[in-house]
Formats: structure tokens, C-alpha cells, sequence
């Protein structure tokens, strides 16, 4: 009988409120997911893979992001970049770091043009590398005003 009761109050609730308090009460219920690892990208391929978690729950209709750590501020926070992201070398060549996922692993690499000079790249680009992969609901970003570019927006939906 507690569920039929609640079952029935849940939808009058919606039924009587607005989009934007439906909108409201979900965000209040969102909860994003984020694991962060720490990698070197060496060759050949100049990629790592990374489990995702089995406490994160993975739907198909959830957006995957993931941010690379590229500096901290004079304030020592994080810098983040959402990813890929493009990188310009001292001797005029750029190469990207990008990702792909499916439902168990996050895997990040490196991108280049056919004529990139994989031996100009850095230590400082390959080696102590981090990225955080964030889960969203594609739902909730889809009815709200986030920035997925602004890793501080992002964050603040994260648990």
C-alpha cells in the first residue's frame, strides 16, 4: 500500500509541476561519477587503456568526458582541459591527445597527421600524464545550461 501511495504522489507531483521544476527536481537526484589516472604514452602507439571502475555504472545514453591535467595556477589549483586536445610544438606541428570508450575501458592517446615527428615530442608530453574521465547523464546535460568545456562546472555535478 506505502508504494501504491508513493507511486501516486510521485506522479502528481510531476504532473503539476512546470518543465523547469521537473528539470530542478532531477537535477537535485543527479549524481555524475570520475576516476582519474596517471599514465605514460609511449610508443609504439603512444596510448594507455584504463578499466573503468566497476562501481560506476555505465549506461548507453551517458556522455563520457575526459579532461587532461595540463598545469596548475599560481593559486595551485588544476589545470583542465577537455579533451581531444591540441597541442602546438616549438618546431611548428601539432598533435592532439583524444580518447574512445566503450562500456569497460577509457582509452587515451595520441593523434597526429601522417607527417608527424613522433621523436619531437617531450618527456613533458608523454610521460606522467593524467587524465579524469567524468560520466554524465546525457539527460540531465542535456537540459541545463552546463558548460562540458568548463571542468569546474562539470566538477561541481560530480560525486
Amino acid at each position: 500500500m506505502k508504494r501504491i501511495l508513493t507511486f501516486i504522489f510521485a506522479i502528481s507531483l510531476f504532473s503539476s509541476c512546470t518543465t523547469e521544476e521537473i528539470v530542478q527536481v532531477q537535477e537535485n537526484f543527479f549524481a555524475g561519477q570520475s576516476f582519474e589516472r596517471t599514465t605514460d604514452l609511449i610508443a609504439p602507439n603512444y596510448e594507455a587503456t584504463f578499466e573503468i571502475p566497476l562501481n560506476i555504472d555505465l549506461l548507453e545514453s551517458d556522455m563520457v568526458l575526459v579532461y587532461h591535467l595540463v598545469g596548475v595556477d599560481n593559486d595551485g589549483f588544476d589545470i583542465w582541459r577537455l579533451m581531444p586536445d591540441t597541442v602546438y610544438t616549438n618546431d611548428g606541428q601539432e598533435f592532439q591527445y583524444n580518447f574512445e570508450h566503450n562500456f569497460d575501458f577509457v582509452t587515451v592517446f595520441i593523434e597526429a597527421p601522417s607527417t608527424f615527428d613522433f621523436n619531437s615530442l617531450l618527456d613533458g608530453d608523454l610521460f606522467d600524464q593524467t587524465f579524469r574521465t567524468v560520466i554524465l547523464p546525457v539527460d540531465f546535460v542535456n537540459s541545463s545550461n552546463l558548460d562540458i568545456t568548463n571542468y569546474n562546472d562539470v566538477m561541481e555535478y560530480v560525486q
